[in-house]
């Protein structure tokens, strides 16, 4: 019975592989073999992180029950201190950042302030368009074909664009705190692994998803990420919400189901692959609302936006090049970089269109704040949406399309309502008296 047993169970565990493997299969092939299962690559991927996390927590744990801040000593003392205790002091305002409020612009002309605002939008716009156009050709296309006949190669780890994002991200925004003072930092360094994690696992969710999803698809999805980002806001800063934010992310909702619904794309038509798909794209949605709410509460403590870029991207690059190396990952890609100079170039324009893309985004709200920084990126996506089916051939259905257009009516109202709450707010307030 047990030579029975023995000769039984391979053959059971290579059919369940194999149905593992088949739900996986699209129109023209089937995936190769059991490391193209999206969910078999983000679980290993998870195991990679964990193999830093793990230890990282057990050595926090035990350094903050010896009281290692008051007891250490040595040449690693203020490094240690810094990664785990920090200055614990938090202020509600950056009191001493060096960098300019965008309330100076007041005193200056007109043209200055119109060609600073061109210049803001013509850099987020050339920066995320790129980056959008250049994302779906490298997710999307294969490398090495010289003929359309020719099946060619494609590119297939998510994580390794990642991690030349964030090299790149990083990289920046250390040279920018070397250049220009910035505030003392106060915040312990592990706390930006909480937002690090949930970053790059959201941005492989969104390298990953068009493997399975459109773009189109894919930046409406984004847009509706409002809903999601006020339920962890709820959940983790307790916030509330005004009824005109409710209506609008219902509003948002409504679009994005249109869309969904009508849309059809024949390389995406099997229904195993749009489910996973969707999946992915939720998955996207979730980790990058808790990103924002979690950096959101590390602004408490005293910092720039660029101590914030550089603490996240730091943690970044060492989760994502330690996964790489533990699954050997990280040379097969340079190896797919040597082979295919048009990838490494794709690959690189990519990473430095991230990294433009968010000193854009930090100058643009710190001269002109966050409502005009909205309004511009949100007629990003739309650029976006007409530029991938300009340039991929997706095809929008006119229910699509009229959901499309009141995902963006909604955007707009929320800016709009936004805007009005916040002077409405400054004329409410008392005049100071002079003393």
């Amino acid at each position: 019975m047990s030579s029975f047993s023995q000769r039984i169970s391979p053959a059971l565990v290579l059919l369940l592989f194999s149905s593992a493997v088949a739900a996986q299969e699209d129109e023209s092939s089937l995936l190769d073999g059991w490391r193209e299962v999206w969910l078999f690559r983000f679980l290993v991927n998870v195991l990679g992180y964990s193999t830093i996390i793990i230890p990282g927590y057990l050595l926090i744990r035990h350094l903050k029950r010896t009281n290692y801040s008051d007891t250490g000593s040595g040449c690693c003392y203020p490094i240690i201190k810094s990664c785990v205790f920090g200055s614990e002091a938090k202020t509600g305002l950056l009191d001493d950042v060096p960098v300019g409020s965008r309330h100076e612009g007041d005193s200056g002309s007109s043209l200055r302030q119109a060609v600073q605002l061109i210049f803001c939008a013509a850099g987020l716009q050339a920066s995320y368009l790129t980056w959008g156009v250049l994302q779906e050709r490298v997710m999307t296309r294969s490398y090495g074909a010289a003929t359309p006949e020719e099946e060619g190669e494609r590119f297939k780890d998510s994580q390794f664009l990642v991690f030349m994002n964030r090299i790149l991200a990083l990289t920046v925004s250390g040279l920018w705190c070397l250049l220009f003072k910035q505030p003392r930092h106060g915040t312990p360094m592990y706390k930006y692994s909480f937002a690090s994690l949930s970053n790059i696992m959201s941005s492989w969710c969104q390298y990953e998803a068009l493997k399975y999803i459109s773009f189109p698809t894919q930046v409406l999805a984004k847009a509706s990420k409002v809903i999601p980002v006020m339920l962890m806001g709820k959940l983790i800063s307790q916030k509330s919400y005004e009824y005109w934010e409710y209506l609008t992310a219902a509003l948002i909702s409504v679009g994005v189901s249109m869309f969904l619904l009508s849309s059809t794309s024949g390389k995406h038509s099997s229904t195993v692959t749009t489910f996973s798909g969707v999946v992915i794209l939720g998955g996207y949605i979730i980790f990058d609302s808790f990103t924002s709410n979690w950096q959101d509460n590390l602004f408490k403590y005293k910092m720039s936006s660029v101590q914030m870029m550089f603490g996240v991207n730091l943690f970044s690059c060492l989760f994502t090049v330690g996964s790489l190396l533990e699954q050997g990952a990280f040379f097969d890609s340079v190896a797919f970089m040597a082979r295919h100079s048009e990838f490494a170039f794709h690959a690189v324009l990519l990473s430095v269109c991230s990294a433009c893309g968010q000193l854009f985004i930090f100058y643009t709200i710190n001269q002109f704040g966050a409502a005009v920084f909205t309004i511009i990126m949100t007629l990003r996506q739309a650029i976006a949406i007409l530029l991938s089916c300009f340039l991929y051939g997706h095809a929008i259905t006119v229910v699509g399309s009229f959901g499309v257009v009141v995902v963006f009516i909604a955007l707009f109202l929320r800016v709009y309502a936004r805007s009005r709450m916040k002077s409405g707010r400054r004329q409410a307030q008392p005049p100071l008296q002079k003393v």
